[in-house]
């Protein structure tokens, strides 16, 4: 800030000069001091500079509502809301949404730092502040292709910009442990840069936790228990209490809250989908559900504004007082933190659940998606090498996954589905070399008895997942995929039941997020109609080429035992 608005501000706080704004009879959650207080609010060129009774150029009568800090999730990932950041920010900032800390790790694995650049240009002149925390796992491992690879070196001009706060979810904590000269290569640059480390160790602990800790890993946001969390809290982490779609953690985190740790917790939603954004929330809604777990509210609300401010250094936010930007969130009920008005700078952007006024469609940056894959090559026979076979169990509303050995259904040599006992195949195949590489494995938890369900989002490196009851609908929809460039499909006796076109890297759509949520729904009554018992099987299969999420993950270079960090066979003998 320049010091001719620095001025002005001064001058407008002193009562030399009359406020833009003075919000009246407000009664404001000051997250510092954990008090509700009954107040006016003066603003000046976006900031509040008091709370004094003062010349404004306009007034509002708040009527004893309550006035909160504009909302920060301290961990996202844009791409899992199957849109582009336009339509992202129209529908999170009607909910409360100020700023967001978005990796755009999904992104950066299929292009890259265009990847990168695309996110921070897409995100420019919105209601909404999107900071990066760059990519630290570009790929995640080296057993899977992705479509790029970020370096230390590529890293570090970007971490000099100055929407870029962190470094992101340091995922290889294996490689940190040995001493990985790249990954500390990373760790370092974000040091010198002044930036912290994001983490992501499920489940690590003791020696390995301390080692994690003792490169400068600052967070994390895996926790699944409470006394996970409490270690690393008393280790001295920051735990990001994480509930989004794939994973809803908050309910088993809760009881770590309390007035000695409230300042190093802070909320997130990771990755959330259509669904989840438009019928709980965003931010919002995470705040809510921990009020009605029992958490102070002025507390719930801190750990979504001021301690990812804090954390993030991003000193300009996170709460209501004289020189933050005023970003606010006008509540009509606290409890059920129904939120009514939304302003950004100063200038109200929302009410009623809408933004005022709409975004403008415009020019709006495209990125390419690379689907460098010959359907008609594809070959899913699988020549049985054995008895007995490795199997993914998926868990409804989990990502970490289960591995389990069964007997495996043979025909003709072949190793084959078996709907029956909800055996499944599953491939993921390498989509950015045209290499033609493919992992083959099996899967049960999806229940379908027939059909197929195919997607490019497939974390990290996002090649094509496909799951089938059939080989002929499963190169039906890999056919499908790759001729749309890209999406989600179900398919069934060799004919389409539902897609969704996502031309952006193959990972989003440039339509509104009620388009979005429209295609979805149609794809979910295909998946049900194929007998499938995931509430969401595409956020499900998603996730299994995940390999640095436990217990067994499958790539397109093959299955992954994650809990030893190391290829395994799919045959067991």
């Amino acid at each position: 800030m320049d010091s001719e608005k620095l001025k002005r501000l001064i001058d407008a706080a002193a009562g030399r000069r009359p406020v833009d704004l003075l919000l009246e009879n407000a009664r404001l959650l000051n997250v510092f001091t954990a008090k509700t207080e009954r107040t006016s609010i003066a603003i000046a060129d976006g900031y509040v500079v008091g709370f004094c009774a003062q010349e404004a150029r306009r007034k509002m009568d708040l009527e004893d509502r309550f006035v909160a800090p504009g909302l920060i999730d301290a961990h996202v990932h844009l791409e899992s809301s199957l849109t582009c950041p336009a339509e992202y920010a129209r529908a999170v900032v009607p909910r409360g949404t100020a700023a967001v800390v978005a990796d755009p790790h999904e992104i950066a694995n299929v292009l890259g730092r265009d990847g990168i650049d695309y996110m921070l240009r897409a995100s420019e002149d919105l209601p909404l502040d999107v900071y990066l925390a760059l990519p630290s796992c570009v790929p995640a491992t080296s057993m899977e292709t992705a479509g790029a690879r970020l370096e230390a070196r590529d890293l570090a001009p970007l971490l000099e910009h100055p929407r870029v706060v962190a470094l992101a979810e340091m995922m290889n904590f294996p490689g940190v442990i040995a001493a990985d000269a790249d990954v500390l290569a990373k760790i370092a640059a974000a040091g010198r840069a002044g930036k912290p480390v994001d983490g992501h160790a499920p489940g690590l602990e003791g020696q390995g936790l301390q080692a994690y800790l003792a490169a400068g890993i600052a967070s994390d946001h895996e926790c699944t228990t409470a006394a996970e969390a409490y270690e690393k809290l008393a280790a001295g982490m920051h735990v990001m209490i994480r509930q989004g779609t794939g994973a809803r953690n908050l309910d088993d985190l809760v009881e770590i809250v309390n007035q000695r740790t409230c300042h190093r917790i802070m909320l997130c939603t990771d990755d959330r989908h259509p669904h989840h954004l438009m019928e709980e929330g965003h931010m919002d809604a995470l705040v809510r559900q921990a009020i009605s777990r029992g958490v102070d509210p002025v507390t719930a609300v801190r750990m979504a504004t001021l301690n990812p401010a804090e954390y993030f250094g991003l000193r300009h936010l996170g709460a209501v007082a004289p020189g933050r930007r005023a970003d606010l969130v006008i509540l009509d009920d606290l409890e059920k933190f129904q939120v009514s008005r939304v302003f950004h700078a100063g200038r109200q952007v929302a009410a009623a659940g809408k933004l005022e006024p709409d975004l403008e469609p415009g020019a709006r940056p495209a990125a390419p998606s690379p689907m460098r894959i010959d359907a008609r090559s594809v070959d899913f026979r699988i020549a049985a090498g054995g008895r007995r076979i490795r199997v993914i169990q998926v868990t409804d509303g989990r990502i970490v996954t289960g591995s389990l050995v069964a007997e495996a259904a043979v025909e003709r040599g072949q190793a084959v589905s078996d709907p029956a006992r909800d055996l499944l195949k599953l491939a993921v195949i390498e989509r950015y070399q045209g290499s033609g590489q493919m992992g083959m494995g099996f899967v049960r938890g999806f229940g379908l008895k027939r059909g197929a369900l195919a997607s490019t989002v497939a974390h990290d490196s996002h090649n094509l997942v496909v799951v089938g009851a059939d080989d002929e609908d499963m190169r039906l929809a890999v056919a499908g995929l790759v001729e749309m460039g890209g999406g989600l499909m179900a398919v069934e006796g060799g004919r389409v039941l539902a897609e969704l076109d996502l031309p952006l890297a193959g990972l989003m759509s440039p339509e509104p997020l009620e388009t979005v949520r429209r295609c979805l729904d149609d794809l979910l009554a295909a998946a049900r109609s194929l007998d499938c018992v995931l509430s969401d099987p595409f956020m499900s299969l998603s996730f299994l080429a995940l390999p640095v999420i436990p217990e067994l993950k499958l790539t397109d270079k093959g299955l992954v035992d994650v809990t030893v960090f190391r290829p395994v066979s799919l045959f067991v003998d």
